[in-house]
């Protein structure tokens, strides 16, 4: 950690960070009622940033567990005086299943999370059906949940992962386009010059409970609708 981040750290976290809490009073935590976006492993923060600088109608909650990458946001957060972002530096399983009331969340986040590409560490992959469920059921109906990932096979398995979710319909045929409204990341710019291709994907919170095969999304349901309200 440079020392700028140790001082963001030290400095910053007691202003822009998050005490846990089960549950977390979102409301009290920004001081409105606008909509929660949490993101699941925000890196160094550029993303996050550059999103909440775009979207200064939603609250963003950053997820990460290393302190560079806290230290980093934070800097971020007072340089830009970025009002709607809080960072909480917890473990994401955690959070999601403890700290999270269910329906509170306009959208999630998980943008390139560790693809554990050996076989014998696939156990360790986030994005696993038990996850995915406790992720869908903190969306509000309508929420959104968008992932992006440059590591192919890991791909192909969320995705088979977020289709088999009943509570969830796919916005896109597979695979989704990037949304204008992401920014591309360091990361992801090294992995397109190593050739890789990068997914995403994005889904949405059903509006009815339960699996409903009748079930079809209302026409305003589109991904880039980012901060809309869920009715």
């Amino acid at each position: 950690m440079s020392p700028a981040q140790q001082r963001a750290c030290d400095e910053l976290y007691p202003r822009y960070g998050v005490t846990p809490a089960s549950p977390l009073d979102l409301r009290a935590l920004f001081g409105n009622d606008a909509p929660v976006v949490l993101e699941i492993g925000f890196g160094m923060g550029e993303t996050t940033a550059s999103i909440a600088a775009a979207k200064p109608d939603v609250n963003f909650v950053g997820v990460e567990m290393h302190w560079p990458g806290v230290g980093a946001l934070l800097r971020r957060i007072d340089a830009q005086r970025l009002r709607n972002v809080r960072v909480l530096r917890h473990d994401a399983v955690d959070v999601v299943t403890r700290m999270i009331a269910p329906a509170s969340l306009a959208g999630v986040h998980v943008f390139f999370p560790d693809p554990w590409p050996k076989k014998r560490h696939h156990k360790r992959r986030l994005l696993q059906a038990p996850f995915v469920h406790a992720l869908v059921q903190a969306l509000a109906p309508g929420g959104y949940l968008h992932v992006a990932t440059d590591w192919a096979p890991y791909a192909d398995e969320i995705l088979a992962t977020l289709r088999a979710e009943p509570l969830l319909f796919n916005t896109a045929e597979a695979f989704a386009p990037r949304p204008e409204w992401r920014p591309q990341t360091k990361f992801e710019a090294r992995g397109l010059a190593r050739g890789h291709d990068v997914f995403d994907l994005l889904f949405r919170r059903n509006r009815q409970s339960g699996s409903d095969s009748n079930f079809v999304p209302a026409a305003s349901q589109r991904p880039d609708e980012i901060g809309v309200r869920p009715s």
